[in-house]
């Protein structure tokens, strides 16, 4: 059986680089991606400490021509990805009223712009085989709003509506389009929060904690296999029960 390309963005830490992992093994091509060198390097260097023969690419999601240069490359390396996690991300939080529009722009152009531009381009090439997955990486905050969040909460949104009518245009061709809403993951961005904010979340949730990367991989997995294949045009929400 041929190995299939799986393209993760922003791979280089956090839920990206679970998502990239979990997908190393013979039976895949992983290709990650980071906006910088460096996030490149991190993600080729663990590549080799587990013997897995990947790719890795800078992309930056807010520059057209990066996204040019990143094409061009995957086509010069003949890397056409059957499997598309779109996980990349950034968030420039404020309250609308002092929200610049550069601040609001930057999240779009990331978050829906960037994604939708990365599809269209991978489409042709999954229309082609008559197989394709693409998995969306949207938030709990699309569902529930978030104070201070409103570019990125609306990209999320976009992103999960933008999944929906996709799934409608190319179910016929074998081809399935899912998000995945996670809540509150143990990465980075909570270690900037208030420990008293944290424990209060916390409380919240049925489960009491916070979910793992490795958690958010395994469901992102699963919609990519066969198993998952009358699956489409879902958003899976996995938050441990904050929102229900």
């Amino acid at each position: 059986m041929s190995q299939k390309k799986v393209l993760v963005t922003g791979s280089s830490r956090g839920i990206g680089q679970s998502i990239l992992k979990s997908f190393s093994s013979n039976e895949f091509i992983p290709i990650g991606t980071a906006t910088s060198k460096i996030g490149v390097e991190n993600i080729l260097k663990s590549f080799e400490e587990n013997n897995i023969s990947g790719n890795a690419y800078e992309l930056n999601l807010n520059d057209g021509k990066s996204i040019d240069s990143f094409f061009e490359n995957l086509k010069k390396d003949d890397l056409n990805p059957e499997i598309l996690v779109n996980n990349a991300g950034i968030a420039k939080d404020n309250l609308m009223l002092r929200m610049s529009e550069e601040d609001w722009t930057e999240v779009i152009n990331v978050h829906l712009t960037g994604q939708f531009k990365l599809m269209k381009n991978f489409l042709r090439g999954m229309l082609k085989n008559k197989w394709g997955r693409i998995i969306n990486i949207s938030s709990a905050a699309a569902a529930i709003g978030n104070k201070g969040q409103s570019n990125y909460v609306a990209a999320k949104a976009g992103i999960e509506a933008m999944s929906k009518t996709l799934a409608r245009e190319v179910g016929s061709k074998n081809i399935t389009v899912n998000c995945v809403a996670p809540g509150f993951i143990e990465t980075d961005m909570l270690k900037d929060l208030d420990e008293d904010y944290l424990k209060t979340i916390a409380d919240e949730i049925p489960l009491q904690r916070f979910g793992k990367t490795d958690e958010i991989a395994s469901l992102v997995k699963f919609l990519a296999s066969e198993e998952a294949n009358y699956i489409t045009g879902q958003t899976v929400h996995i938050n441990g029960g904050l929102f229900m």
